[in-house]
């Protein structure tokens, strides 16, 4: 499938896709999406249509390609004859998993001038609470809209649950956030407070790390939106979604090891008989050090009940980092779905598993020790 040549008179072109076939420095890059892309050229009426859709609105498609490598990682087949949903997966065990991918995207998506640096600075001056509001509102409404595709509610269109190979399976929405230019720190905080209606972490007046609850949240119109969708059955025709913050741009960088600058954190939990046990090496609070001249790593430790937790901030160079194709994702069960997904089916070291307990009426994350957090890539290019 030739993603590359230009099927579109420039103005037309979307600018990130301009700058990745005009760029001799992300020809390596062209090589590691055409790979991601094998298996999609056969897709039942879509070819066309997907390569236009990635020159011309590219975020969305870029993701789709992303998602068509890590579900092959992670061991599925993929029927590309089924036109709709965007997957139709087969586990290893027989088991059927129809995905539906979908971005929240900012307005201006496709003009230029959002992508100058005037209008990266702007994005960078937006203080945490709106910036966050803002992703949450628009995570919603692309989850809201996915299950319209799925349950046909305004009888509008031909609804996915009517499809044979869609009934009595799972049905998992992948959703990656692409609304402002700094969609990429939120991690994770703005998934948890749609799907579990839970705040970021902050620290209590007892030293502890505690989450908040949100219930809803209010549009600028003054519309109110009710958050904690997993925690109730209001979104029961969703078995899972897929979320992750890293599966952009960045990470195709990453794996073409082209010349650029990381900044990328991870996840850090000991258990506190195995961070004491070398005293010399873990420290709590902050530190700093060098493992090579251009690879430095910011720490920072604290205790997290009967764990140590905390961080590694990474500074280096690509050729000095590693993480695989699915770091960085997280998956969410729906505990109250009408078909849940299997959490055996999903599940590596490097995907963060997120779960709702109905019982305590708290979300259950496991986050294993190393899962990259978040990810930022320097390039010449943009400097």
């Amino acid at each position: 499938m030739d993603l590359f040549t230009p099927r579109f008179k420039e103005k037309s072109l979307h600018p990130y896709f301009v700058k990745l076939i005009t760029e001799p420095q992300y020809a390596k890059v062209q090589e590691v999406i055409a790979g991601w892309a094998v298996g999609m050229e056969t897709r039942k009426g879509e070819k066309i249509k997907f390569i236009d859709e990635f020159q011309q609105s590219f975020n969305s498609s870029l993701w789709e390609l992303y998602l068509n490598k890590a579900f092959k990682d992670l061991g599925f087949s993929i029927d590309y004859s089924k036109a709709s949903p965007d997957f139709c997966l087969t586990a290893r065990n027989g088991q059927v998993i129809n995905v539906e991918a979908v971005t929240s995207n900012h307005a201006q998506n496709r003009n230029k001038a959002y992508y100058d640096m005037e209008s990266v600075r702007e994005s960078n001056q937006v203080e945490m609470k709106e910036f966050l509001d803002d992703s949450t509102i628009k995570l919603l409404s692309a989850l809201h809209d996915k299950k319209k595709l799925f349950t046909d509610k305004d009888n509008k269109m031909h609804p996915y649950s009517s499809l044979d190979h869609v009934k009595d399976n799972p049905f998992v929405v992948a959703i990656a956030p692409f609304d402002t230019h700094l969609s990429y720190v939120q991690n994770n905080m703005a998934i948890n407070r749609v799907l579990f209606g839970i705040e970021p972490p902050i620290q209590n007046q007892y030293g502890e790390l505690v989450q908040n609850k949100i219930k809803s949240i209010e549009k600028k119109n003054g519309t109110k939106l009710e958050l904690g969708i997993f925690t109730n059955d209001s979104y029961k025709e969703i078995s899972a979604v897929i979320f992750s913050t890293t599966g952009m741009f960045g990470k195709a960088i990453v794996e073409s090891k082209i010349d650029a600058s990381i900044r990328a954190t991870k996840y850090r939990v000991y258990s506190i008989k195995k961070f004491k046990s070398d005293k010399r090496k873990n420290k709590l609070g902050t530190s700093h050090k060098y493992i090579s001249n251009t690879h430095e790593i910011f720490s920072v430790r604290g205790h997290f009940g009967d764990l140590i937790g905390g961080s590694d901030m990474h500074i280096c160079h690509t050729s000095e980092w590693q993480e695989s194709h699915v770091d960085g994702l997280h998956i969410y069960y729906n505990p109250f779905a009408d078909v849940p997904l299997d959490k055996n089916l999903i599940n590596t070291l490097q995907i963060t598993q997120n779960s709702f307990d109905i019982k305590t009426n708290l979300p259950i994350h496991v986050h294993h020790d190393g899962c990259l957090v978040s990810r930022q890539v320097y390039t010449t290019i943009e400097s």
